[in-house]
């Protein structure tokens, strides 16, 4: 049998005692599956390690290995032009549409498939069945859905006849989904032209994603959105049942709102007919918010009581927005919003709400501007014209240039929701992963800047790092208590009294450990950011964002993806063995480190010494690589005696039993 050399730290010596001890004790400990334990005959056997390479989707030319954007990367397109009317005393909004989708796959499409999430309202509707009625995400006995009037393809005049022609398509509704045949083929490089309208109550309670609450309504999932077709899964037809969320394709929108001249109107793009809809005195105010660090209150409290808010109060009044390169526009309009606004860098930060919110909401443009400069200094340039924070009955949620909130409980309160809903114009706002299959791809990246953006704000209430730190603790508390759940699966799947942890928390925490205690800031923020940017207005998947951090971040992270995202492992790290001995002034230790779950994380070690003193150890995650059970390390101090070893003495880690992190005695103090 061939003698292996042995390896010692250049500082560690080799004394016979202590090696035979340590290697008496790790023949002893070993597991199924490592060296020692293995007979002699050969196996073919599957590696099952957590080290092992992590299956992703083969490379192509759509999506690199790199985890960026193929050669040949794809994705449709869809423009859309709408026009909606509320009819606010029968609660009824009506609208129509023209799509103007262009086909930019290398397929022949014969059908489009259209989201018509109103119809979550119906009765006997799959939401319902699933989501108790008087739920978050329940219909609450509210019967609603679409009822369309019109639904046709604009293709051009046949020979002799007029300019263009409109076909009625055939149509079957499924659920939230709805399949709609073309007249004719859709060749790839060509356009489709699609003419809707239709009409539906308003529910007072949407799911918390939309609704009204007295005279102010709060609108979205309002048109039929084209379903995104992807070199992934083709068509995605996940219907919309309240708790997941949402995939869109990207383009122009052209919108007109209409509502009674009393309203004021907050929307997705930039205000096109500020000079029939303000009075010269708001737009005067808006000119010098334009180039105000500073609130400047474009609608105050005063002007609503005394009437002199709206340039007029009878009728109606149609107020137009432009959105570019956005996937999808939504609205609000009350007539009792107080309007704010700021602005950073030429963004206006703006912030409508009712008098009753006023105590909190005073600051909420301020807080937006700060959102945007946060999340564009340190990530990706905010690349639109305006933020809008609206108050409502929404607790929260995020749509291309606007975010919903209610009144909150205090400024802290108000600034870690309006934060959090700003954040997701990065993810998915700017980069379009699919949140209806892969919501911590949103959820979770958005949970994670959010710790910096509120630390920023508010530090008396936690820094970047105790935020962090906070919620460790609380995915910890999952683990150890065992109702954890994986990160990468259907929201929809998710008990919704897990939703917070499995989809927010802890895919955050996945990369606060992975940017703090495994690639390192530099390395890791490098790598977001090009993500970030590679991804802008695109569609990534997990795969893509697994590859991209690897790609930049210089290091192989199967083990970290597979145990923290793929699957549902846990952690627990311990001090087995530890073994002393002393020859005149000098004291050789031999330890034996135990990792007793499936995943693995890197060792963090502190000595303390009788005299009081202390000296870290740190190893990456990667000394398990061999052998994920034990690891063996000897050390030599002179002078000093080790009284007692702990492992992740700061609780950088995650670790669901630190009872057996600690060997010797109890703290001491120098």
């Amino acid at each position: 049998m061939r003698r292996l050399p042995q390896h010692f730290p250049h500082h560690v010596p080799r004394p016979a005692t202590i090696a035979a001890l340590l290697l008496g004790a790790t023949i002893l400990a070993t597991v199924p599956g490592d060296l020692s334990a293995q007979d002699a005959r050969p196996r073919a056997v599957a590696d099952t390690s957590i080290f092992a390479p992590l299956l992703l989707p083969t490379a192509n030319e759509m999506r690199s290995g790199s985890g960026a954007p193929g050669a040949r990367y794809w994705q449709n397109r869809a423009d859309y032009t709408l026009r909606a009317t509320l009819d606010t005393a029968a609660r009824t909004l009506r609208g129509s549409m023209v799509l103007r989708y262009a086909n930019r796959s290398p397929d022949t499409l014969r059908f489009l498939w259209l989201q018509v999430e109103q119809n979550a309202f119906r009765n006997n509707s799959l939401n319902s069945f699933i989501f108790p009625e008087n739920s978050r995400f329940g219909a609450r006995g509210f019967d609603g859905g679409y009822t369309f009037t019109q639904l046709a393809q604009v293709l051009p005049a046949r020979a002799g006849g007029a300019a263009v022609r409109k076909v009625d398509l055939a149509r079957r509704p499924n659920e939230t989904m709805m399949k709609v045949d073309l007249a004719e083929p859709l060749a790839p490089g060509r356009t489709a032209t699609i003419e809707a309208a239709w009409t539906f109550v308003v529910p007072e309670h949407g799911a918390d994603r939309m609704g009204r609450d007295g005279a102010l309504y709060e609108i979205a999932q309002w048109y039929p959105r084209v379903a995104v077709y992807d070199d992934v899964r083709g068509w995605n037809i996940e219907p919309y049942l309240g708790q997941g969320e949402f995939y869109l394709e990207y383009g122009d929108f052209d919108l007109s709102v209409t509502v009674p001249s009393g309203y004021t109107v907050a929307a997705t793009g930039a205000l096109q007919n500020p000079r029939e809809v303000l009075t010269p005195t708001q737009i005067a105010r808006h000119a010098l918010a334009a180039k105000s660090d500073t609130v400047i209150r474009l609608i105050t409290a005063e002007e609503l009581e005394k009437g002199t808010a709206r340039p007029r109060t009878t009728g109606t009044m149609t107020w137009r927005f432009l959105a570019k390169n956005v996937r999808d526009a939504v609205w609000a309009a009350s007539p009792d919003f107080q309007w704010d606004a700021s602005s950073w860098k030429g963004i206006m930060a703006y912030a409508y709400y009712r008098p009753s919110a006023a105590v909190n909401w005073y600051d909420a443009a301020d807080q937006s501007r700060m959102s945007i400069m946060e999340y564009s200094e340190r990530w990706f340039p905010y690349p639109w014209p305006h933020i809008s924070a609206v108050e409502g009955p929404i607790s929260g949620m995020e749509y291309p240039m606007i975010a919903m909130e209610n009144k909150s409980r205090d400024v802290y309160d108000l600034y870690n929701v309006i934060t959090h809903e700003i954040g997701h114009m990065w993810f998915p706002m700017i980069v379009g992963s699919n949140e209806r299959v892969y919501m911590w791809q949103d959820e979770g990246f958005n949970t994670f800047i959010n710790t910096f953006s509120e630390g920023r704000r508010y530090p008396e209430k936690g820094d970047q790092m105790a935020r962090a730190a906070e919620e460790r603790r609380l995915v910890e508390q999952y683990m150890t208590a065992g109702v954890d759940k994986p990160v990468n699966i259907n929201p929809d799947r998710i008990d919704p009294r897990l939703l917070g942890e499995a989809a927010y928390v802890k895919p955050s925490v996945g990369l606060q450990l992975l940017r703090q205690e495994i690639l390192g800031p530099a390395a890791f923020d490098d790598a977001f950011r090009v993500y970030t940017a590679r991804w802008a207005y695109k569609h990534p998947t997990p795969a893509d964002f697994f590859r991209a951090m690897e790609d930049v971040g210089g290091r192989r992270l199967d083990w970290f993806w597979r145990a923290w995202f793929v699957e549902n492992a846990r952690y627990d790290q311990s001090v087995d063995s530890v073994v002393t001995q002393t020859k005149g002034d000098t004291t050789f230790v031999g330890v034996i480190y135990g990792n007793r779950e499936r995943g693995v994380l890197p060792l963090r070690a502190r000595f303390t010494f009788t005299d009081g003193t202390a000296q870290e150890f740190d190893y990456p995650a990667e000394v398990w690589s061999t052998n994920t059970r034990r690891y063996v390390r000897t050390y030599r101090f002179v002078k000093k005696q080790v009284a007692r070893i702990e492992l992740d003495p700061d609780a950088r880690l995650v670790d669901i039993d630190r009872k057996n992190n600690v060997w010797g005695t109890p703290p001491i103090q120098p």
